[in-house]
């Protein structure tokens, strides 16, 4: 067994197992401090570590090309892999944000039985990454609604295209024998756990697995999992929890410190798991997401045989040229058998010329 994913796993367990027992003793606590305390962490640390990124200087030009760079016009140039102008940056930031475009062309090496090296596209792992960021993105902002009143219709079209079997009539949904089925929340949870068994039964991937990279796996596992039981198992009251969102966002919860009566305990693990996911998220791998915007490898213009590159450390310093050196030290220079580009007596002559 791997003590990397098992000691992740425990965390999140033994978060869980916290939630049950001290929510419904200190609901004000994991109600309202522990949110307010994601949240600020969130913030701060995301804004931290993005303005240290900005502040960054690029001494070098060094952006990732998969193509022939622009020169000549007769020389055909790839201006999406090779981008020259701000605008194909843009173009090729679109495809990467939105398709994942390099992870689609990455690849995995692998031995033959006859010995020989293969090179296989990884089109499964392109396609989970892809379904798994799409559907969380589905989910969160499926969730707002939980924090506007009255709730935007662009947020209950979203809800609408992603649920089966569904009518909406301002808050309440017309339900026709089951609930709505949300497609987000089961793909979120299918892909979280592909990506899981990827780490866990491809040698290599799971020899550079770390506890830092379960981790997340497991939080996000137990938010889509705890989320999937409050919806078409465990029911939860979704007017407390309306109530008790829209106190948080309006900061009336720190004026009262009051959480609404009924709200279960699998609703508070839930929220932890999200809580403890926001505050972990700024020191984690996961920062790729605003980390992808300020890379140069992907945000710099390929056009170096067009625009010199300038090293932003680079400041004005006096400095003493060979020129300047060899005038100085001309005679000694001569007398000490050493190569000069002008000879005392070319020197000489050039002075009486001047």
């Amino acid at each position: 067994m791997n003590k990397f994913y098992l000691s992740s796993l425990l965390a999140v367990l033994v978060l869980a197992l916290i939630a049950w027992v001290g929510a419904p003793a200190l609901p004000w606590l994991f109600g309202i401090v522990v949110p307010y305390l994601a949240v600020l962490c969130f913030v701060v640390g995301v804004s931290r570590r993005v303005m240290g990124w900005s502040r960054s200087a690029v001494p070098f030009a060094i952006p990732t090309t998969g193509g022939q760079q622009k020169s000549f016009d007769w020389i055909k140039s790839n201006k999406i892999d090779n981008p020259s102008t701000k605008f194909a940056v843009v173009i090729r930031m679109a495809l990467e944000i939105l398709t994942f475009r390099s992870l689609f062309r990455n690849t995995r090496m692998r031995m033959t039985p006859e010995g020989r090296l293969a090179y296989n596209m990884e089109i499964f792992l392109w396609a989970g990454a892809l379904a798994f960021h799409y559907a969380f993105l589905t989910t969160l902002i499926r969730h707002m609604r939980f924090f506007l009143e009255p709730v935007p219709w662009c947020i209950q079209l979203i809800e609408n295209v992603d649920s089966f079997f569904r009518v909406e009539i301002s808050y309440n949904p017309i339900q026709f024998g089951l609930p709505g089925i949300y497609m987000s929340g089961l793909v979120l949870l299918g892909a979280v756990i592909f990506l899981f068994l990827r780490r866990v039964l491809l040698s290599k991937v799971r020899y550079i697995s770390l506890a830092s990279d379960y981790f997340p796996l497991f939080l996000i596992m137990g938010i889509a999992f705890t989320g999937i039981l409050m919806r078409y198992f465990n029911k939860v009251d979704l007017i407390a929890i309306k109530e008790l969102t829209m106190n948080l966002v309006t900061f009336k919860a720190l004026l009262s410190f009051k959480v609404p009566a009924g709200i279960s305990p699998l609703f508070f693990i839930h929220l932890l798991f999200v809580s403890t996911l926001l505050a972990y998220f700024p020191f984690s791998k996961l920062m790729h997401m605003g980390g992808v915007f300020l890379s140069p490898t992907r945000n710099m213009t390929a056009n170096t045989r067009e625009v010199r590159h300038v090293n932003p450390w680079n400041y004005p310093v006096k400095v003493h040229t060979y020129a300047a050196y060899e005038n100085e030290f001309r005679e000694k220079m001569f007398e000490a058998g050493l190569p000069l580009e002008i000879m005392p007596e070319d020197s000489t002559a050039e002075e009486g010329k001047e």
